[in-house]
């Protein structure tokens, strides 16, 4: 049975998959859907019914509907029930014949409350099964199949296996950086002591680090010439002697006035008493009042003891 995106609608509010994509259906023990607003607006007042089956239903058996047919749904949260109780394995029997005709009585139980057929008469098979078999059942909840004995099993050697796979990744993530840093000392070296050009040391440095893409193919080699024999000369880089070499001179500023005092001895000297403090903002951006203080008294004795020549 296929089921169109139009088809699939909340029963109660009428929306549709077509008319909203982010429908979200959640389904109930019922096997009745309904979208994720009309659920919050029925559990306003704590309690509600389903709309088509008025059977009483509770917050928190909803869940999110996998399925587009919600009898799928129905279907797998009674089998999920069922087999919590049911859960008798093939070794409880003394035959194969009795372990299937077991299953047999476990799948008609669900296909009956599935599909509302004989549902009061199969609770009660349900609940007299309980009763007689009370100390089997829960036995059997703490054991394991066969079965799933070697799924566990199977599942633990795949995470260990997984786990070392990873070791192995990062290993091989480790070597390959320190081959990489080595190759760029071996470089930088290169490049601050040889007498070889730059242009030339690092081409030679990439035919060394250059791989072929398909290593298991073997590299042809040509066997023609052309004949052209290749000669490049490189003149050596010129090297700088040290009586070239640039040596800072601090620039002296003639103001033809009076030296004017630092920052530090500003306060001492009596200049900061009618000046504005910084505000936090201000200090916070670097600026000090001692500098507006320095600016000021630069303008006011540069030029004082100017003469023209």
């Amino acid at each position: 049975m296929i089921i169109k995106m139009e088809d699939i609608e909340c029963p109660r509010c009428k929306t549709t998959k077509y008319r909203n994509p982010n429908l979200k259906l959640m389904v109930n023990i019922c096997g009745h859907a309904l979208c994720e607003n009309c659920v919050e607006l029925l559990f306003v007042k704590g309690s509600a019914a389903c709309p088509q089956c008025n059977i009483a239903l509770r917050r928190n058996n909803f869940r999110v509907q996998i399925f587009e047919d919600s009898s799928v749904e129905k279907e797998l949260d009674i089998r999920r029930r069922i087999l919590k109780d049911f859960n008798k394995k093939e070794e409880d029997f003394k035959t194969l014949r009795e372990y299937n005709d077991y299953l047999e009585d476990v799948e008609t139980i669900i296909f009956n409350l599935s599909n509302n057929i004989d549902v009061d008469s199969t609770k009660r098979k349900i609940d007299q099964y309980k009763k007689e078999n009370k100390t089997q059942i829960m036995k059997n909840k703490g054991k394991l199949s066969k079965e799933e004995e070697e799924l566990e099993e199977l599942l633990e050697y795949e995470k260990l296996e997984s786990e070392a796979r990873k070791m192995q990744v990062m290993e091989e993530e480790l070597q390959l950086e320190k081959e990489k840093r080595k190759k760029k000392e071996a470089l930088i070296d290169d490049l601050m002591f040889s007498d070889k050009s730059a242009k030339d040391i690092i081409a030679s440095h990439s035919l060394k680090n250059k791989e072929p893409k398909f290593k298991n193919i073997p590299i042809r080699k040509n066997k023609f010439s052309t004949g052209v024999k290749s000669q490049q000369v490189f003149l050596p880089v010129p090297r700088e002697s040290n009586e070239n070499m640039y040596s800072y001179q601090e620039v002296k500023l003639n103001i033809c006035g009076p030296d004017i005092f630092t920052p530090n001895t500003l306060k001492s000297e009596g200049f900061m008493q009618h000046v504005r403090g910084a505000s936090e903002t201000e200090m916070a951006s670097g600026f000090l009042s001692e500098y507006a203080c320095t600016r000021a008294l630069h303008d006011a004795f540069c030029g004082i003891y100017f003469t023209s020549a």
